[in-house]
């Protein structure tokens, strides 16, 4: 363990880290351990941002600022040029340590990584496109064009889930806009962040920029309090629950400032006769049980013809018995630990509260204990019989549970897939044209992802990604999400030597 978290710059629990622009630090921070649920054991020890740092932090990022807006767009991009350079140089250490401190399989691990490394070439294209637009006046001798300026310091507040891809989703993309970041991390794994951050630190000391151009604060929601509050910090981009989303969101609006949510999901597929199963299987075990049920576009709940119902079942039922479920750094396990025992307290809590509705476990249903499972968070990804209408299924739990529901007519499964207060990821498997295109139609899926013969999960970064309803509405990564970073200006040139005004009214003097 100690060998990937000296490459990429970080010392030993015994021996402590430090947060801020990667050294800012007080007399008055205290430290919170970071434990792995991996095996239970000790990782490291992080400081914790004081109201003191935090105002050092904001004034750095806010002096940065100053200068990096100043630097063209297509320079921005060679500074995240060079970070995905050295992301790839760091790759293996960083996506071990992303799946050590939070639980996902080495590969997965390995993968966010590489979505970093995606997002910053994506970046580095972007820095030489952000486009405007040009527009013909009613006036004449009159030119009218719109273009986009950075907005400030952008606040991130990440969840444990995806430790470092989210961040990079963001940051990366605010910054070739002309935009400071200030990052706050989830308190469950900020491990992984501060390792993010020291390879950034890197790049800046080698290019003579301020390392207040990306930030880094890190303790409890107190902390994120702070940045939400901060009208110094026009855009705020959060992801985590919708229950946090309602906080953040509120509370950016009031002092008028911006907000990126994304926020739950409660994502299904639909099966329909026309499916091909052994393509549909994977699809869903991979969207139920891929970073043990703990992703946002997680599949919770399978919505399943009726006249394929038993064999699907039995399928499922059949698949999820071969699971091998242990250490996510072994490769043979293809299922982790949740993030910590609060977690196994809500999977098991949503198992007490579907058996009394009236579900019908399958499979799973069960927290192991023994050998190689001695950190406490290990389940087993669990198959119930239920209905749409259960409260449990309403409600996103963040763990492997997933709910199979029965369907006779495709458009009842719509409809089921639509019920519920969430709206991030979707998706049907058929090869049936008509039932695609009903389900892609503008009165079918009414999430922001709406998938054919794919999974949930699994969102490419060349594409917006984020949902509707209490999903938060934002979009991040690809496409033209951009645009959330910036500022919009309407600009208008006379070029002539009168001065028509709008709408031809007269205003002699």
């Amino acid at each position: 363990m100690h060998d990937f978290l000296a490459e990429l710059g970080l010392q030993t629990h015994n021996e402590g880290t430090s947060t801020g622009t990667t050294t800012i630090t007080d007399n008055q921070s205290t430290t919170h351990a970071i434990y792995s649920p991996v095996d239970g054991q000790l990782i490291g020890h992080i400081t914790n941002t004081t109201a003191q740092s935090y105002e050092r932090v904001i004034d750095a990022a806010s002096a940065a600022f100053l200068q990096w807006r100043k630097m063209p767009a297509p320079k921005r991009g060679e500074i995240v040029r060079q970070y995905g350079n050295i992301l790839r140089e760091h790759k293996h250490a960083l996506g071990k340590l992303v799946s050590y401190e939070m639980g996902k399989s080495l590969q997965e691990g390995l993968g966010e990584v590489q979505e970093m490394i995606d997002i910053c070439d994506f970046a580095v294209g972007l820095s030489r496109q952000l486009t405007g637009l040009t527009m013909h006046s009613e006036r004449a001798n009159h030119r009218m064009y719109e273009q986009w300026h950075p907005l400030g310091i952008v606040g991130i507040i990440s969840a444990f889930n995806f430790p470092v891809a989210v961040w990079s989703w963001n940051a990366m993309l605010a910054a070739v806009c002309g935009d400071v970041c200030v990052w706050k991390p989830s308190e469950k794994t900020p491990l992984s962040a501060l390792a993010c951050q020291k390879l950034m630190a890197k790049v800046l000391e080698q290019n003579k920029l301020p390392e207040g151009i990306f930030c880094l604060i890190n303790g409890n929601a107190v902390v994120g309090e702070w940045l939400t509050k901060d009208t110094r910090v026009p855009l705020v981009s959060a992801t985590g629950s919708t229950r946090m989303g309602r906080i953040v969101g509120a509370t950016v609006a009031q002092r008028f400032g911006k907000s990126i949510l994304e926020l739950g999901g409660n994502n299904a597929i639909i099966l329909t006769p026309h499916a091909n199963l052994d393509l549909a299987l994977r699809g869903v075990v991979f969207g139920a049980v891929g970073t043990a049920g703990q992703r946002c576009t997680t599949t919770r709940r399978l919505i399943i013809h009726e006249s394929i119902y038993e064999q699907v079942k039995q399928k499922l039922v059949n698949a999820y018995g071969q699971l091998t479920i242990g250490n996510p750094l072994d490769a043979k396990n293809l299922v982790g630990p949740l993030i910590d025992k609060d977690a196994v307290t809500a999977y098991e809590q949503a198992i007490t509260k579907l058996k009394e509705e009236g579900g019908n476990i399958l499979c799973g249903a069960e927290v192991l204990n023994g050998k190689g499972y001695e950190s406490g968070c290990y389940v087993k990804p669990t198959i119930a019989e239920a209905k749409n209408t259960y409260h449990i299924v309403q409600e996103e739990t963040f763990a492997p549970i997933l709910y199979l529901l029965k369907y006779s007519q495709i458009e009842e499964a719509i409809a089921m897939q639509n019920g519920v207060k969430q709206g991030l990821s979707s998706s049907i498997f058929t090869d049936n044209l008509q039932e695609a295109e009903l389900f892609l139609s503008a009165w079918g899926s009414d999430c922001g992802i709406a998938n054919v013969n794919i999974g949930t999960s699994g969102a490419e970064i060349g594409g917006a990604f984020g949902g509707e309803k209490e999903t938060g509405g934002g979009r991040e990564s690809g496409s033209d999400s951009w645009k959330a970073y910036m500022r919009r200006q309407t600009n208008t040139i006379n070029y002539g030597k009168e001065l028509p005004l709008a709408q031809g009214i007269e205003f002699n003097l």
